[in-house]
């Protein structure tokens, strides 16, 4: 494949790029085929494109396990200088403790000899095990120290969400190693996704990024930002939907905090919409669309909203020449495609 004669006044920096080693996948086979799990999001999700043959789910799982020629192939392809890559969902967040720590740690050193192999086409965020926060907090420390760029955290760990303080050993982490988090979705928890399971909706379509977003949300109202007021989260997706809620939002919450309805609710510092301009990026995964582009640029920042291309459970060329196409200055191109993904990354 060859490159496309794309524009080079500005780099492309993809910002939401997934990869897995193929021991991991063959753990989630393991998981699904011999009943170890009681979780039908996980099941749904990795029974799909774990197992099946069709070309797709074939294709993905190839192009997810390979960090080398065939991924630069496909990035020379698309116009993409450099990927940040992340490991995909659920991650090691569907194990226990101890074998998400072993395999998180494991997926790290892989990715980082990737990364060491071809310095100028790959970045990395580093896994952690949620399951077990302390050990999570050591391990960003140890990653920040080998030069990840931030955290991937693939949503919610067995139904659980970050919003519980126990978990809030790896916000003080990734603030004091001055580390983003990325919040990735995952299929919607066993509690959560019968509804969305009996219509075909639970994942990408529609599922993933409601779970994602109720999780930031939960994030933002339990006070975290008033905790860890230097901690950067970034979401995909275009928002997860949370920027076209913002008016909405601040009015809710602010009507259910003063009638103390919930006890869950309190009052925090400033307005939930605050939160999302000043402690969240937003990339437009999956969302190639220039009108979303456009209102999040308007309502959250230029210098909040950045490019990803979800490789590779989307890689369609043409997306990048949409992107490419915008109807804004080159000067913003360029922070949307570079700018912004160099300052959060530290690229």
């Amino acid at each position: 494949m060859t490159r496309i004669n794309f524009s080079d006044k500005y780099k492309r920096i993809a910002t939401e790029e997934a990869w897995a080693p193929q021991f991991m996948m063959d753990m989630y086979r393991d998981l699904y085929e011999n009943g170890r799990i009681d979780d039908p999001g996980f099941t749904s999700l990795w029974g799909f494109y774990g197992s099946s043959m069709a070309p797709r789910p074939a294709e993905v799982r190839r192009k997810l396990a390979d960090l080398g020629a065939e991924r630069l192939a496909d990035m020379n392809a698309a116009g993409i200088d450099i990927a940040v890559l992340a490991l995909t969902s659920p991650g090691v967040q569907v194990f226990d403790a101890d074998t998400a720590i072993a395999v998180a740690r494991d997926s790290n050193d892989m990715v980082q000899d990737a990364v060491a192999s071809h310095p100028d086409r790959f970045a990395a965020l580093c896994a952690v095990a949620p399951q077990a926060p302390d050990a999570a907090a050591r391990e960003i420390a140890r990653c920040q120290a080998q030069g990840f760029r931030g955290i991937i955290i693939n949503s919610h760990t067995h139904g659980e969400y970050l919003s519980d303080q126990k978990f809030w050993p790896i916000f003080e982490a990734a603030e004091a190693h001055d580390m983003p988090i990325y919040l990735h979705p995952n299929t919607p928890p066993k509690h959560m996704i019968e509804p969305m399971l009996e219509v075909g909706l639970d994942g990408a379509i529609f599922g993933f990024g409601v779970e994602t977003g109720l999780h930031m949300l939960r994030i933002i109202t339990s006070g975290v930002f008033d905790r860890f007021p230097k901690l950067q989260f970034v979401i995909g997706h275009m928002g997860e939907a949370l920027p076209y809620w913002m008016y909405r939002l601040d009015f809710m919450h602010n009507a259910q905090v003063s009638s103390k309805r919930y006890e869950t609710l309190q009052l925090l510092q400033k307005k939930v919409s605050d939160y999302l301009k000043e402690n969240v990026y937003i990339t437009c995964s999956g969302m190639a669309w220039e009108p979303a582009v456009r209102f999040c640029q308007q309502q959250i920042g230029v210098d909040r909203v950045m490019y990803a291309m979800d490789y590779p459970y989307q890689y369609v060329l043409q997306e990048v020449i949409d992107m490419d196409n915008m109807a804004i200055s080159d000067e913003e191109k360029k922070m949307f495609y570079q700018g912004v993904a160099e300052k959060v990354f530290r690229l």
